[in-house]
């Protein structure tokens, strides 16, 4: 059986989540501990449930998704996998931290590009990618239709979408994509986001101020 375990961190509240089975196999996505005392939080919940760290999924590069990036790839020596729109996001890391009055090293990582209509397997389960930019250029998000649920990082929010004012962000495009590649799914997926508390699909095309 399939869980999700959610983690809050870091200065923007940023949610990191664990996928795991099982067997023990795991995806780790969007990492964004910041401190020792978050990197202990997750380290030990996966040390105390034995999980394989098999992959480390990106919705986006921003920097409050990625602070704990090189920890996790040091950690569990698996590459990266993210949009290849991003990669610029990704290396604006440094830059990203001086704003916030952070001295940050380069990310040093091996990268496995996804894209649109690219299916990743963690043992069966089957998960869709889709390339749902606006608020980065390479976000995308994770559904598994099986389990009815979806990893949208901060693509849509409870009640709220992405900001569109940063780097390559495009407010059109965005709500044009949660439209047409998100709102066409069923009424009770769930949708864990990067931010804020779970919501359903349902939900949100009745309430979402953004989308009415």
């Amino acid at each position: 059986m399939l869980q999700i375990q959610g983690f809050t961190f870091n200065f923007a509240g940023e949610n990191t989540y664990i996928l795991y089975n099982e067997n023990k196999n795991a995806w780790l996505i969007d990492p964004g501990n910041s401190n020792p005392q978050e990197t202990e939080a997750i380290g030990n919940f996966i040390n105390e449930n034995g999980l394989n760290i098999q992959k480390i999924l990106l919705t986006h590069a921003h920097i409050d998704h990625i602070l704990g990036l090189q920890w996790a790839v040091d950690t569990f020596k698996v590459p990266v996998t993210m949009h290849q729109e991003d990669k610029e996001v990704l290396d604006m890391f440094q830059i990203s931290g001086m704003r916030f009055g952070m001295n940050l090293e380069h990310i040093n990582a091996a990268i496995e590009y996804i894209t649109e209509g690219d299916d990743l397997d963690l043992d069966g389960e089957k998960f869709s990618v889709y390339h749902v930019p606006g608020h980065s250029p390479g976000s995308v998000v994770y559904h598994h239709q099986g389990r009815n649920f979806i990893i949208s990082g901060d693509v849509l929010f409870e009640g709220s979408i992405g900001r569109t004012d940063l780097f390559k962000g495009n407010y059109e495009q965005l709500i044009e994509g949660i439209r047409t590649k998100l709102f066409i799914l069923n009424d009770e997926t769930q949708v864990f986001s990067g931010h804020g508390n779970p919501t359903t699909i349902g939900f949100e095309k009745q309430h979402n101020p953004f989308l009415k």
